[in-house]
């Protein structure tokens, strides 16, 4: 049986390398290794945990992901140069299972102006390129750039010359989102018909959104013999972003009778996946997103209500509980102790050591006190807030506001910075101006603020505010997220675990043509 007629579809998640390109959602070390640890728990195949060459940050964040991993293959991206490809298997030789993913353009448009390199001289060097990867790792993946925008005749040549030189992958890219269903899966039909040995490798589909059909094409790669899919959490990405892993497996599943394909991810974590990369990228998913947008359950029109009470299936085609969706449940209050926090903080799917559960215990303690009902959804909220603000140099104290309509609004604010307490009273144009303020006085920067944005952990006057703050910085863009039942609060710790992010982070030129 070729790697084409099998009933499995491969699931490449490509959140850490290409999802990251997105202006303003980089993720620094812990970020990525936390991502990768729960697409390894999902059931993801591929990870591709980065372009180590771009950065020593990105090579560090390929390692590390490389030596936490178990079954699932990380990939590291690596361009048509014998550089490229030795750092990249540098970085991924402590993973048990590995690949190195090399790239070139081949688009007479892409070899003109960006390579500027005659054809023949491409095709000698994906021959080259794979050939020097192989001899590193048994498992290489070739990527076409701007491959459904290249020559079918010359295309076919680069595949079939990739595969002889060892690539077991083959991609196809829609690297800029230009196809069309059914275009792009006559592209993959012809190349599994034409390349004489296509059976000697799995063909693989990269979709970007830019006119909304990634997902679509993708779909229609799939039921043309592709038997990978590259896809990111939320469908992240450069522009409109790619294909959502989400939205690929839960169709896959849901449309079974015309899609017989399975894919091996656990669908009960995705809701927990997309809330992940949600909070550490700042990118906020859609109300109306498909799957894991928080419309994508709700019923308002009457009709709708009226035949969901009759039977759930006359407007839900698959179930809350099979993306992890719960409804709120009041479990949690003041009285709760340590043990029973505990389970529930195993429940929502979270490992801590006994120095966070216990800080996050005594945080939820005081949640319990300001709040009448504490839902899943606060000790998630709270539990994230402290792992991603457990290395921070600086940590917010206390901070008291005076606000109303009664001017100068001013900000008393007490910092710990490496230890040491500090306080500052700033005026401003409203609360949290006159407390960002604060902070900078604290704290000097030259980061501008480019997005402040609040939203409600769950409904009620007491519920907890979730607050990102995106910072930039001589080019580089940090996230940062707090959580408080005080909007304020939350927005101090925001901007603050945001400082803290560009106290370390690293440089990170990334080369050119980094996108397949």
């Amino acid at each position: 049986m070729s790697p084409q007629s099998a009933d499995r579809v491969i699931i490449f998640d490509t959140t850490l390398r290409d999802g990251e390109q997105s202006p303003g959602a980089s993720m620094n070390l812990e970020e990525k290794c936390r991502i990768a640890a729960l697409l390894e728990q999902m059931g993801v195949d591929v990870i591709e945990a980065g372009f180590p060459i771009a950065s020593r940050g990105d090579f560090e964040a390929v390692n590390q992901v490389a030596k936490q991993s178990g079954r699932a293959i990380i990939a590291g991206l690596a361009r048509a140069t014998k550089a490229d490809i030795d750092r990249a298997a540098e970085a991924l030789d402590p993973a048990p299972r590995k690949r190195i993913h090399t790239f070139i353009s081949t688009s007479p448009l892409h070899m003109k102006f960006k390579l500027q390199m005659e054809p023949e001289t491409v095709l000698q060097a994906v021959k080259d390129s794979v050939a020097y990867a192989r001899s590193k790792v048994d498992d290489v993946e070739w990527s076409a750039e701007d491959g459904s925008r290249t020559e079918p005749d010359f295309l076919c040549r680069c595949v079939e010359a990739a595969i002889a030189a060892g690539a077991t992958t083959i991609n196809i890219p829609d690297t800029v989102g230009y196809a069309v269903p059914d275009e792009y899966a006559a592209l993959i039909a012809m190349l599994i018909e034409r390349v004489p040995n296509a059976d000697k490798a799995v063909f693989s589909v990269h979709c970007h959104n830019d006119l909304g059909l990634a997902v679509a094409n993708s779909l229609a790669a799939v039921n043309a013999g592709a038997r990978q899919v590259e896809c990111t959490v939320n469908g992240l990405g450069e522009r409109a972003g790619n294909a959502a892993m989400e939205e690929i497996v839960m169709a896959l599943r849901t449309r079974a009778d015309r899609m017989p394909y399975d894919t091996g991810i656990d669908t009960t974590l995705i809701t927990r996946a997309s809330k992940l990369v949600s909070t550490i990228t700042g990118f906020t998913v859609q109300p109306n997103k498909a799957i894991v947008g928080k419309n994508a359950f709700a019923h308002e029109s009457g009709i709708h209500q009226d035949g969901m009470l009759k039977n759930a299936q006359t407007y839900e085609i698959m179930t809350p509980e099979s993306v992890g969706l719960t409804k709120s449940t009041l479990v949690m209050g003041k009285h709760s102790g340590r043990a029973a926090f505990r389970d529930k903080v195993r429940e929502l799917g979270y490992t801590l050591d006994d120095d966070k559960l216990n800080d996050a215990f005594k945080r939820f303690k005081d949640l319990a006190d300001l709040k009448k009902e504490v839902f899943d959804e606060d000790v998630a909220a709270l539990i994230d807030d402290e792992i991603l603000r457990a290395r921070d140099r600086i940590k917010v104290v206390e901070l008291s506001v005076m606000a109303g309509s009664k001017k100068p609004q001013t900000a008393e604010l007490t910092l710990e910075i490496d230890g040491e307490r500090k306080t500052h009273t700033a005026e401003g144009d409203g609360p949290v101006d006159a407390t960002f303020k604060a902070i900078k006085a604290l704290v000097p920067t030259t980061a501008r603020l480019q997005l402040y944005q609040v939203h409600a952990v769950t409904q009620g006057t007491d519920a907890q505010a979730e607050v990102t703050v995106r910072l930039e910085e001589g080019g580089k863009t940090v996230n940062g997220q707090g959580s408080d039942t005080d909007t304020l609060v939350a927005s101090a710790k925001a901007y603050v675990t945001a400082l803290n992010k560009l106290l370390v982070k690293r440089e990170k030129t990334a080369p050119a043509a980094m996108s397949a």
